[in-house]
């Protein structure tokens, strides 16, 4: 596996090796020991797999209490993947950056605690698997709107945008951030 830059101190991004020919693929799709070379000491408990169609955003998402830390793959199709810093005494407190995941280069993105998480499909249709740190809890869940305009992400505009009521009835970040835990 490859490391990426990546702009935020936290985020890590790798890219394995694809190994494909005339039949198809093979990949390594997860591999604990490479991810702890670079830091990621977390155990996965479950893993998640949503399929959207273009133009859908999820996000941004987070869990509070003790938090959840995502590793996030594209298996079909293509996203743009958002990540905000949400830790408070971070340098970057409450800046992004976003990464194109896809099938075809199978980068996968670790979100660690504090690190709210959204996507839109670039794709005509993408499927999206993800391993969680903690099991999923409704009652720790937590969001902030995707167009907050105080952070300013730039999602694609050449797209229309499907939001679930949840995600577009979402508070700004600023009416949430005495919450914040990390």
């Amino acid at each position: 596996m490859r490391l990426l830059d990546t702009r935020l101190e936290g985020p890590i991004l790798l890219e394995p090796t694809v190994h494909g020919d005339g039949r198809g693929f093979f990949l390594e799709s997860y591999r604990a020991n490479v991810w702890a070379e670079h830091g990621v000491r977390d155990e996965f408990v479950q893993d998640n797999h949503s399929r959207s169609a273009r133009g859908v955003l999820r996000g941004m998402h987070f869990a509070i209490g003790d938090g959840q830390a995502k590793l996030v793959r594209c298996a079909r199709g293509r996203i743009l993947d958002v990540v905000v810093d949400l830790r408070r005494d971070s340098p970057t407190y409450g800046e992004w950056e976003a990464h194109e995941l896809d099938d075809d280069r199978a980068r996968q993105l670790y979100i660690p605690v504090g690190f709210p998480h959204g996507f839109c499909v670039l794709s005509e249709v993408a499927d999206v698997t993800y391993k969680c740190s903690t099991y999923y809890d409704a009652s720790v869940e937590r969001g902030f709107h995707y167009a907050d305009a105080d952070v300013g992400i730039a999602w694609p505009e050449d797209i229309a945008l499907l939001v679930s009521e949840r995600d577009r009835h979402a508070p700004a970040l600023r009416e949430i951030a005495g919450e914040l835990p990390f």
